[in-house]
């Protein structure tokens, strides 16, 4: 094996073990409980936008309640992100 075949091999599986970290989302939608956290991360994978999005939406003061976890690491619980989602809810007239 070349030393340039070697180094694709190391980055491939790298690349398949940051994809396979476990999640929260990785259960059915309807499986999460009310008082589940989800990390900032999932949160805005489960709302399908950016992480930067995700900031500038809680940055604004709009967005959900956030659950401080730890002092660099914040959530968002399953029911604030529910409620969030309901108060954004446009009328269908």
């Amino acid at each position: 094996m070349t030393l340039r075949e070697a180094e694709r091999s190391k980055q491939h599986k790298q690349t398949n073990q940051r994809s396979k970290r476990a999640s929260s989302l990785d259960a059915p939608l309807s499986m999460l409980l009310d008082t589940q956290v989800m990390r900032f991360r999932e949160w805005c994978r489960l709302n399908q936008f950016s992480p930067r999005t995700g900031r500038r939406i809680l940055k604004s003061g709009d967005g959900p309640a956030v659950v401080q976890l730890t002092d660099k690491i914040i959530g968002i619980t399953v029911a604030a992100d529910r409620a969030w989602k309901a108060a954004r809810v446009r009328g269908g007239e």
